[in-house]
């Protein structure tokens, strides 16, 4: 009796999930972001860390040459920028979570520049992949002016997604692959641990 009173319990249970569609785990809703804050061996190192953050690739975009390399990234000339293309799971980790962690980790302040890099290849910038992803960008961004957050205008730029290309194979996981190079060492490196400090409860 109790064996069948299981059976017809169960079979309750698959007949109303079935009906309503609903389960016990949350459906992934996978994503798109495009994100520039200068080097993107540094931006690919921080957000491949956060909870949510499916995939994260270092590319260029916003230029005009097509399917450019590295060398030609670096005469500053294309108009592309140096970027990461993240995957990601918004049941995880929401868009404006993302730009918490983009306006921390640079500064948005300086136009074409990131410290000793220098080129409007190394711009700060947000490529939209939705008008939602556009209006969170700019009410941002419009905020931290407001309430001068920073001590000079944030100047990132906001415009929509184009083309993406993926960079050179050596370009991707950098860090992870040259953690002992003096640019990792002196730059990305106190970076890194500036993040995992800030936003240790969204790291993996």
């Amino acid at each position: 009796m109790k064996n069948k009173l299981n059976l017809f319990v169960a079979a309750l249970v698959l007949i109303f999930v079935s009906c309503t569609g609903q389960t016990t785990e949350k459906t992934k809703v996978f994503k798109k972001a495009t994100l520039g804050t200068g080097c993107f061996w540094c931006t690919e190192t921080i957000f491949d860390q956060l909870k949510g953050v499916q995939e994260v690739a270092s590319g260029y975009s916003g230029g005009h040459l097509l399917n450019p390399s590295y060398k030609d990234i670096c005469t500053g000339t294309t108009g592309h920028a140096e970027v990461v293309e993240l995957t990601y799971d918004e049941n995880v980790i929401s868009f404006s979570d993302l730009l918490e962690v983009f306006w921390e980790i640079h500064d948005p302040t300086t136009l074409n520049r990131q410290g000793a890099d220098v080129g409007t290849q190394y711009r700060s910038v947000i490529f939209y992949h939705s008008i939602d992803q556009k209006k969170e960008a700019e009410l941002y961004k419009n905020k931290l002016n407001k309430e001068q957050i920073f001590s000079d205008p944030v100047v990132t730029e906001i415009s929509p997604s184009g083309v993406f290309y993926k960079a050179e194979d050596y370009h991707q996981d950098y860090y992870l692959n040259n953690g002992g190079q003096p640019y990792c060492q002196i730059v990305i490196t106190p970076k890194v641990e500036k993040f995992k400090k800030i936003f240790s409860d969204k790291i993996k």
